[in-house]
């Protein structure tokens, strides 16, 4: 259940992101950082996504870490978004609270699966 629920959210900030970047992209607004946490943040969902069919334990939980990575490299991107006013400080507390609350349910997925 749980792994669904951040498959979904997952799925949802990617989504949110994507249509982010489209309006900062009509705005001609910094490139080259749509494209870095564009990538970053869609590669949250996907690695959430990949661990599904993992193939064993350390595949899994590789998935995962990596998902968790992502999140903390979407989360800076985020920050130099608001910082040079690409982004709204609304925008940027709905985008981080979002990016965090996935990164905190696959730290506790990982200490999970870790302390088995």
């Amino acid at each position: 259940m749980a792994d669904s629920i951040m498959r979904d959210m997952a799925k949802r900030f990617a989504k949110d992101m994507i249509f982010t970047c489209r309006d900062m992209k009509k705005e001609q607004r910094e490139p080259a950082l749509i494209n870095q946490i564009l990538r970053s943040a869609t590669s949250i969902g996907a690695n959430i996504h990949e661990a599904q069919y993992a193939q064993g334990e350390k595949d899994f939980i590789s998935k995962l870490e990596i998902a968790q990575k992502e999140c903390y490299e979407t989360e800076y991107w985020l920050e130099l978004l608001v910082e040079t006013n690409c982004i709204s400080e609304e925008k940027y507390k709905e985008l981080r609270n979002d990016c965090g609350v996935i990164r905190r349910m696959l730290i506790s997925s990982l200490k999970t699966i870790k302390s088995k």
